[in-house]
């Protein structure tokens, strides 16, 4: 894809596939029978789908730091580097049925779900016309499926084991699924979340976006551990999977929510990533400070969306129908990019955040009135 000097990470900008990793973004796929057997069944257009999301999650992040460069908005919260956890995670759901709760850096699963762009984009300007009416730039659709982010660290856990209750006890089958990161594993709300979906077999997957980084420290000042080994300590069946190869995190998660949907949930998955940035954008100079060059330079060849393209180029998609997916992907970014600015005047009036109308009789409920 076209890399963008003024909102890249400098490993981007002349990015080059490493045939060693193409082939070990191949080896990966090919050495679990199970997870083999699920990528040779994808068809080209599928493979594009995935193409297109992980070009979309890319462009939203670039829309977005543009905008802070512009001085449109102040900073924000970006995933450059895992685009591939999202987008593999939420390929392998039914937008239909299932249920989502994302963190602010896994704002794919927004778009993939079905919100509208120019909605991702209107939620950082706080308009009345936002998905949140300009009360939280957190910002969800519990229509389509989506619950907002929660800053608070691990609660999405415990929210999400409660979403799967409810789908065991009325017999529906449906998944719900949400990510943590390295932090988010030592506060109580998350051990209780898990051991609670555990005990109670529960349809939930919990994503383990292990990506180095607790704020803005290395995971290991806080004794982390190995992460990969803590869904066991819950009784809980895991997947560990190669965060920036997006067909091993859809196939790992195709098995996570077939055993949900087998009622021998949760499940977990582990992905290995990196983000190639800091905590947001205020404080990316910081990151650079705290993490070695080594550690950007080894991720930075890792690109998820190059090894991606290079992948595809090896099985034989051509290069012109990549170029011209990216050149509509792109023109659909900046028109929604457009769309939400022509309405960043509408400021909610202050009364407007008082609205609590999103339950109803202790139910969670959609805006349409569909239960959750």
């Amino acid at each position: 894809m076209k890399r963008y000097p003024a909102f890249d990470p400098p490993e981007y900008l002349e990015w080059e596939p490493d045939p060693q990793l193409v082939d070990q973004f191949d080896s990966t796929l090919a050495s679990d029978p199970q997870r083999a057997a699920i990528v040779n069944g994808l068809s080209q257009a599928q493979l594009l789908s995935l193409y297109r999301d992980l070009l979309r999650t890319r462009l939203h992040d670039i829309g977005l730091k543009r905008w802070v460069r512009t001085g449109v908005i102040s900073k924000a919260w970006l995933g450059t580097g895992e685009e591939a956890v999202t987008v593999g995670n939420v390929r392998a759901l039914d937008p239909d049925r299932d249920v989502v709760s994302p963190m602010i850096r896994n704002a794919g699963a927004l778009h993939m779900m079905g919100m509208p762009l120019s909605d991702m984009f209107r939620g950082y300007l706080a308009t009345s016309d936002s998905p949140s009416e300009g009360r939280d730039l957190h910002i969800g659709d519990l229509d389509a499926g989506i619950l907002q982010p929660i800053s608070h660290m691990g609660t999405s856990v415990t929210i999400v084991t409660g979403v799967a209750l409810s789908f065991r006890n009325r017999g529906e089958d449906r998944v719900a699924v949400t990510w943590v990161g390295d932090g988010a594993t030592k506060c109580a709300a998350c051990h209780e979340g898990l051991n609670l979906a555990a005990v109670q077999n529960l349809p939930a997957i919990f994503v383990i976006q292990n990506n180095q980084v607790a704020l803005g420290t290395p995971s290991t000042a806080h004794g982390v551990g190995d992460l990969h080994l803590w869904p066991a300590m819950y009784g809980i069946d895991s997947w560990s999977c190669d965060g920036n190869n997006v067909l091993d995190v859809y196939a790992a998660t195709r098995l996570a929510v077939a055993q949900c949907r087998d009622g021998r949930g949760p499940a977990a998955i582990v992905a290995d990533t990196f983000r190639m940035g800091g905590h947001a954008t205020h404080d990316e100079r910081e990151a650079r400070d705290t993490f070695a060059p080594d550690l950007f330079a080894h991720w930075g060849r890792r690109d998820p969306v190059g090894l991606f393209e290079a992948w595809l180029d090896r099985k034989g998609v051509a290069a012109s129908l990549l170029e011209a997916i990216e050149a509509e992907v792109t023109a659909e970014m900046d028109q929604a990019a457009e769309q939400a600015l022509a309405s960043r005047d509408r400021i909610p009036p202050p009364e407007q955040a008082l609205f609590d109308g999103f339950s109803e009789g202790g139910t969670l409920i959609g805006l349409e009135g569909r239960p959750i």
